[in-house]
């Protein structure tokens, strides 16, 4: 059974203090081949990850670099509605990050493409209508609000839920409405590099429609360079960041962003004939 206390998350509020400048991030090298990367099912239309989405050299680059940033300690006390967290944080607005991340590590052809695989390997294909189901509508881009974790010895995340959010994507020519519907997670570190602890745990009890296989919690350990995807707002599962144990736990977060509205059958058209 989950925790008692159920707290819902903020909207990812910036601090109070004046916004960050986008950093110099690093290049993202060395990838796998896009075609080596496969997003797997873990809970169906709800919990999705793609294991080695970054190499283990290209997550300890990223840790060296982020460890150089002003990272800021969460208040020990929540604000009314906000679940418990005690880490340390990083948060920025930064369109050209969030665009290359969609596009650079092959994370835009995985979402839009082929499909997914179970737990147990076997690869699936999804229609354009499976894929609008899924997504929660026409996949866009990342939300350029980005934001780094890091948890160390003691630090953990309460029990909570995400929200969804709606925003403006810069998809030039123009800017496109959209919203959140799914979290992304990249884990940089794990037990291999030193971290003990740190699981997402998330507890499908009160999730409408629950079967007898998610009775109970499901425990996501953490691997270097895996991306997690969960779906977020009316349909979040509450979950948590468990306590970091030993060395440290970073994650770059960020969401998933669909088109605002329903799509229309001539948009459902095109993204079948691959217009």
């Amino acid at each position: 059974m989950p925790p008692k206390k159920q707290h819902s998350n903020s909207k990812g509020n910036t601090p109070a203090s004046p916004p960050n400048p986008p950093p110099n991030w690093p290049a993202f090298k060395p990838l796998l081949p896009a075609s080596d990367v496969h997003l797997e099912t873990l809970v169906d239309s709800q919990i999705i990850v793609a294991r080695n989405f970054w190499t283990g050299t290209l997550c300890k680059n990223y840790v060296a670099f982020l460890k150089t940033l002003p990272l800021t300690t969460t208040p020990g006390k929540p604000k009314k509605g906000e679940a418990l967290r005690v880490n340390d944080r990083f948060q920025v607005h930064d369109e050209r990050f969030a665009n290359r991340l969609w596009v650079e590590t092959g994370l835009r052809e995985m979402l839009c493409g082929g499909g997914t695989e179970e737990a147990e390997g076997e690869r699936t294909s999804m229609t354009p209508e499976e894929k609008h189901e899924l997504w929660g509508g026409e996949p866009i881009g990342l939300n350029p609000s980005i934001r780094i974790y890091r948890y160390s010895k003691g630090q953990y995340f309460d029990c909570h839920y995400d929200e969804s959010n709606v925003l403006n994507i810069n998809t030039k020519p123009i800017s496109t409405p959209a919203k959140t519907t799914w979290t992304l997670l990249l884990y940089l570190t794990s037990p291999a590099t030193g971290c003990e602890g740190g699981q997402t745990v998330f507890y499908p009890d009160d999730l409408p429609g629950k079967n007898s296989v998610l009775e109970k919690e499901i425990v996501v350990d953490l691997e270097t360079g895996m991306m997690l995807l969960h779906k977020h707002g009316n349909e979040c599962m509450l979950h948590e960041g468990r306590e970091v144990t030993e060395g440290e736990k970073w994650v770059i977060r960020t969401d998933l962003c669909v088109k605002r509205g329903r799509p229309r059958a001539a948009d459902l058209e095109t993204l079948r004939n691959g217009i």
